[in-house]
């Protein structure tokens, strides 16, 4: 099974890929994991991204593809998988494409989670995270509420709204996403490979409809 997720901030990528993960034994590839490894490992993509990351930019898609392939090409190369937060852009999944091909691989799905900007905005300023350092828990006032109201479960800090998590940064990232995923999802629609799946439920119901939807392609 080889899967990729795509969804807006806040739509639970991590947490059904976590899902899959533990469901079906496959690989997580993460963005963040992924280019962190590529940095510890001290590879060319990683030696040139590592920069960009401690400023809080994006790499640009030529270094995160090449930090894919060297995943890929090397001796731990993942059968079956699943992808969260890559490929993120029309250039990136013709990349992989390539990539994949060359490896004698193919997808078996690719999963758009659904959920409307209202909600994504919703959940996302609903988030209260520790901003102790050596903690970094965070939680959610509808989802994951902490125990005491505004008080870190694990170590006592007064919890707080990060800056991502504000509403206007929040619909910056939805507009940016959108302009990032129409091109990929067009492309991976024009090979049957998208199963539209409602991630406005709980998260068992919506694992249950990712199945359902990946069931219907995967060998």
């Amino acid at each position: 099974m080889r899967i990729v997720l795509v969804g807006p901030p806040g739509s639970g990528k991590g947490t059904q890929a976590e899902r899959l993960v533990a469901a079906f034994g496959l690989a997580y590839i993460g963005t963040g994991v992924m280019l962190r490894d590529a940095i510890a490992r001290g590879t060319d993509a990683g030696r040139q991204i590592e920069p960009l990351l401690k400023q809080g930019l994006f790499a640009p898609d030529p270094l995160v593809n090449e930090a894919v392939a060297d995943l890929f090409r090397g001796p731990g190369r993942p059968a079956c998988f699943v992808t969260d937060g890559y490929p993120r852009t029309y250039s990136q999944a013709v990349a992989f494409d390539a990539l994949l091909k060359q490896q004698y691989l193919s997808l078996d799905a690719v999963v758009n989670l659904v959920v409307p900007d209202a909600e994504v905005v919703a959940r996302i300023g609903g988030r209260r995270c520790c901003p102790n350092p050596a903690c970094g828990a965070c939680y959610n006032l509808t989802f994951r509420a902490p125990d005491v109201p505004g008080v870190c479960d694990r170590c006592g800090a007064a919890l707080v709204v990060r800056d991502d998590d504000r509403e206007d940064t929040v619909r910056r990232r939805l507009a940016v996403y959108r302009e990032n995923t129409g091109g990929l999802l067009a492309h991976y629609r024009k090979r049957s490979l998208v199963r539209d799946v409602d991630a406005t439920t709980p998260a068992d119901e919506t694992f249950e409809a990712l199945i359902a939807a990946v069931r219907g392609r995967a060998a």
